[in-house]
């Protein structure tokens, strides 16, 4: 069986979807699927189960496939670092900060590592769906390119082609990225997806056949745009997700900082009909709240002086209700924290924090990755750690009568915590299971896109 990438004529075309859509079809005919990313761009990352540091999008798509989680599945991820500089994370574990144009100077040093994890899963499974990045041709880029040239050209993959009809220019995006391909990489291309249409698909009929006959690239399918809120990526996906909640219990504010990260955290909420969620990014009012949530952080120093600059940092101390923090945002609620060795700063650095909590935070030089369970607040949660801040008096929680914080990622996927904590909140809050609603809505969805797509051509062409 041939292996499969997933190209996007553009940047946001919905390939992270796709990618498990698709492998969800390919493992329903019967044959074992892993999805796969050479190289992500992501300050939202999971602790996997062997204990290493992955892109939230490449967890998600091998949570939904039922695939262990390991560094295999994304090789190379890159994370907002100090000055112009990323955290470069390789095979799980973070390897140095270094500069963007560095990195693309000494990028072939990182091809070993890619191939290493490819040819593990290559082994393992039928068939590696292999996410591709932004666009495959920017032509400045294309010899720099893992995600997508490198995989597709070194192991001969079937392309599939996703373009985004939502933002315009579908024909010129989808004629222009097919013909500035390479033609050996042309020659391998399935067809195109047109994603995330809205209105009446037939008045695309047209299009289609424009796309097939004058193009001659076969269309695989023109998908409907359709919300899921769930496996948020980025700020792009964010700030797209849909609230219809007319009676709800709570209203939820959560700080939106410039470098907010691991905001997969909220999806819990914002799946909650009981639950209204507003990310807040300027100092608006909080009154109108009955909680504040401080999320995890990439830069939580530069994070904490946004807060003072943007007048929020008094806000919050004069928040006189709830107040929910998490990694990022925990280490915030400290007298003091300590980057002794510049670990997210261009030197060392001490801030004072927002001082709710008695105790300072270290920034130490090993990470600490963990994926566990935990007893948290008097429950048994599942969740993960992912943290250079440590507290010697509050390692893992802390809590007064309005306050709760702690380290621990996940943590309102935890029904029975998340359920008598927001009825601590609002009596008359009931609860659900998120478990149960995750595989509703990935089921739903994946049915959806597939009644929209081609899967006799598809398996015909990876056969």
């Amino acid at each position: 069986m041939e292996n499969i990438s997933i190209f996007g004529t553009s940047s946001d075309a919905g390939k992270s979807t796709l990618t498990f859509v698709i492998g969800k079809i390919l493992q329903e005919e019967g044959f074992s699927v892993a999805a796969f990313k050479a190289q992500n761009v992501s300050n939202n990352s999971k602790v996997c189960d062997d204990g290493s540091e992955i892109a939230i999008a490449q967890y998600f798509q091998s949570d939904v496939l039922g695939v262990p989680t390991s560094y295999h599945l994304n090789p190379v991820l890159l994370k907002s670092g100090r000055g112009s500089s990323a955290s470069l994370i390789v095979e799980g574990k973070v390897v140095t900060n270094k500069n963007v144009r560095e990195y693309y100077r000494d990028l072939d040093l990182l091809k070993p590592a890619v191939k290493r994890c490819y040819e593990y899963l290559d082994e393992k499974y039928d068939c590696i769906v292999s996410e591709g990045a932004g666009s495959p041709v920017e032509l400045n880029l294309m010899d720099k390119d893992l995600s997508n040239i490198f995989i597709a050209d070194y192991y001969n993959t079937k392309i599939i082609l996703v373009a985004n009809i939502e933002k315009g220019g579908v024909f010129a995006s989808i004629y222009g990225c097919y013909h500035l391909l390479p033609k050996k990489l042309r020659q391998n291309v399935i067809g195109v997806i047109v994603n995330k249409f809205r209105g009446d698909i037939s008045l695309f009929d047209e299009g289609i056949r424009i796309i097939e006959e004058e193009f001659k690239i076969p269309v695989l399918g023109v998908l409907p745009y359709s919300a899921f809120n769930l496996g948020f990526e980025d700020s792009e996906s964010l700030q797209n997700f849909i609230q219809k909640k007319k009676n709800y219990k709570v209203n939820v504010g959560v700080i939106s900082y410039p470098t907010m990260s691991n905001y997969n955290d909220i999806e819990p909420l914002i799946a909650d009909e009981e639950i209204f969620v507003e990310f807040i990014s300027s100092n608006i009012s909080l009154d109108k709240f009955d909680l504040i949530i401080l999320p995890g952080s990439k830069l939580v120093i530069k994070d904490l002086k946004w807060l003072r600059d943007t007048g929020l940092f008094e806000n919050i101390k004069g928040f006189k209700k709830n107040i929910f923090t998490i990694c990022g945002g925990y280490e915030m609620m400290f007298e003091s924290l300590n980057d002794k060795y510049a670990l997210e700063n261009e030197s060392a650095t001490i801030e004072k924090g927002l001082a709710f909590i008695d105790d300072n935070i270290i920034f130490e030089k090993e990470k600490i990755l963990k994926k566990s369970s935990y007893k948290l607040f008097g429950f048994d949660v599942s969740g993960f750690e992912i943290h250079h801040g440590v507290s010697k008096k509050y390692p893992l929680e802390y809590e007064n009568k309005d306050l709760k914080g702690t380290f621990i990622h996940g943590i309102f996927d935890n029904d029975e915590f998340r359920t008598s904590y927001f009825k601590s909140i609002c009596h008359d809050y009931e609860g659900f299971s998120f478990k149960e609603y995750k595989k509703s809505k990935v089921d739903e969805f994946v049915n959806k896109m597939k009644s929209k797509l081609d899967v006799k051509r598809i398996l015909k062409s990876v056969l």
